[in-house]
């Protein structure tokens, strides 16, 4: 986290700053308004701005705004003065920090407004495949493209990559190409000059200039208007960029990683995406399952957004009953982890006591489940499709019980996958949260004792593999992506297997409605 600490603070600033250190900021300082606004038009930017309350916030809070820097701003003064508190949050201040500055203090401000949460829950062995392609691409430095549907944590995923790249101590910048009207994304990207256009009242480097030795994340890349991407196209080419206004290219290195929420081989054969792009970008692609694909994650990604949204809002310890995970686990989540997240947030707000049931768990419309989910189907006269029927609102008892969540995988911003995750002898977790008692690790179990192997015998590792291959792809519903990442081998070596088996006149699953376009 970068942290840029504006004025004096009557000598607290030395103190200030190196308690943020302390906690992992980068801190830089200066003694002005006009500085700050110069570092912050500077590639290195900054993530929060601590300033002094005896500045004038209001001017620099409207220059941040008309210069379209989004920057979470705390101002900063000598003891608890609440006019000048007040003064300061009408100003457009996030929040009000009194001085001599409590290492507790900052230390929770930094995470409350930075909002500086980029863990990854997940122990599903879909999400766990994806995972360890990802981590092995992550030391290169090539272009990533990682798909999914929205509210995947395609960003969440970028991160991961950066982190465990060489780049992991440089700059990662994030550009949401959807969010930013064409007629200034390019100005975001690569910078202008002065008095360049209408509004441009100093020069200001662009992401590519802030990112420069770390990585850059374009996302939802597909949004980008096509005069724009011929100009993408050749900064990722000569690396370097022109500057709006400026005559004087600029040498830029920087990691790409790309997302998009739609197919981009369509968008290229519609004509709105360049195909050369598309190629330069998509060096290796990360295809991230959706929620209703990793139905495993479900439990523990509630139990965590559980967990967090208590503690934010300053409650005790709360748990999800039986009624309430079963409505979760048959929920289409057409949102994905977003719509979880939401979901969960609620239902702390809604909740009485420690227990978190039915009555407090709001879903979104079976209208919204996807075409062709399981979920779309459930019977009219379900308690799952009609949640609120039974007496007082609730649902009624399950007749079974829901399946429940083996221990999650918690991969901190910080921190390492494991060098393997197959589930251990005894039925104790694996480094990656699988217990042995999953159905993965069942599987596992039954495929290597004795009556499993002397089944194996006499025939030929060709056909093994041919039956291990088509029987992974029965199990993914088609999906070749998903299924090539599960067995460890590339898209282009399973396809070549499956052309092989479908002239040898074996059935071929056909592909998942998602890839029917593309395969």
């Amino acid at each position: 986290m970068r942290l840029l600490i504006v004025g004096t603070l009557e000598g607290y600033i030395t103190a200030a700053g190196k308690i943020a250190m302390k906690r992992g900021a980068k801190v830089s300082h200066t003694d002005s308004i006009e500085g700050a606004l110069n570092a912050l038009r500077a590639a290195a930017g900054a993530d929060l701005v601590m300033i002094d309350v005896k500045l004038d916030i209001a001017t620099f809070i409207d220059s941040l705004k008309s210069e379209r820097i989004t920057i979470p701003v705390v101002a900063c003064g000598i003891g608890t003065d609440a006019a000048a508190a007040v003064r300061a949050i009408r100003a457009g201040a996030k929040e009000y920090l009194p001085l001599p500055p409590n290492a507790e203090l900052i230390a929770a401000v930094l995470e409350a407004v930075a909002e500086e949460s980029h863990s990854i829950v997940c122990s599903d062995p879909a999400m766990l495949a994806t995972l360890r392609l990802a981590e092995q691409v992550a030391p290169s430095d090539a272009s990533v493209m990682i798909t999914g549907e929205s509210g995947t944590g395609k960003e969440l995923m970028a991160r991961f990559i950066h982190r465990k790249s060489r780049r992991s101590g440089e700059p990662f910048v994030a550009v949401n190409c959807a969010a930013i009207p064409e007629n200034l994304l390019e100005s975001e990207l690569f910078g202008h000059e002065k008095g360049a256009f209408t509004g441009a009242v100093a020069r200001r480097l662009g992401k590519f200039e802030e990112a420069n030795n770390g990585t850059l994340l374009l996302d939802e890349l597909s949004e980008m208007h096509p005069r724009l991407q011929a100009k993408l196209l050749r900064a990722i080419q000569e690396k370097e960029i022109d500057r709006i206004g400026s005559s004087q290219p600029v040498k830029v290195n920087v990691r790409l990683i790309a997302t998009s929420n739609r197919n981009l081989e369509a968008e290229v054969r519609s004509g709105n995406f360049r195909e050369d792009l598309y190629f330069r970008l998509n060096v290796f692609s990360v295809a991230i399952p959706s929620l209703r694909e990793r139905p495993a994650d479900i439990p523990m990604i509630a139990e965590h957004f559980l967990k967090k949204y208590a503690e934010a809002n300053g409650l005790g310890e709360k748990r999800l009953t039986e009624d309430a995970m079963l409505m979760l686990q048959t929920h289409h989540w057409r949102g994905n982890v977003r719509e979880l997240e939401n979901t969960m947030h609620r239902a702390v707000l809604l909740s009485r006591g420690e227990e978190v049931g039915p009555e407090a768990i709001m879903l979104t419309s079976k209208l919204l489940a996807p075409e062709g989910s399981a979920q779309a189907s459930i019977p009219s006269d379900s308690p799952v499709a009609n949640p609120f029927a039974g007496p007082g609102g609730t649902v009624p008892a399950a007749p079974s019980q829901p399946q429940q969540p083996s221990t999650p995988l918690v991969v901190p911003p910080q921190g390492a996958l494991p060098n393997s995750y197959g589930p251990p002898k005894g039925g104790k977790p694996g480094p990656y949260g699988m217990a042995a008692n999953s159905s993965a690790a069942a599987a596992a179990s039954a495929g290597t004792s004795g009556a499993g192997l002397a089944a194996l015998i006499g025939r030929t590792v060709a056909d093994v593999e041919r039956d291990l291959i088509l029987e992974t792809l029965t199990h993914c519903l088609g999906n070749r992506t998903h299924a090539a990442n599960i067995l460890g081998i590339s898209i282009r070596t399973l396809r070549n297997k499956l052309k092989q088996y479908g002239d040898e006149g074996r059935n071929v699953p056909t592909p998942g409605n998602d890839e029917r376009a593309t395969a």
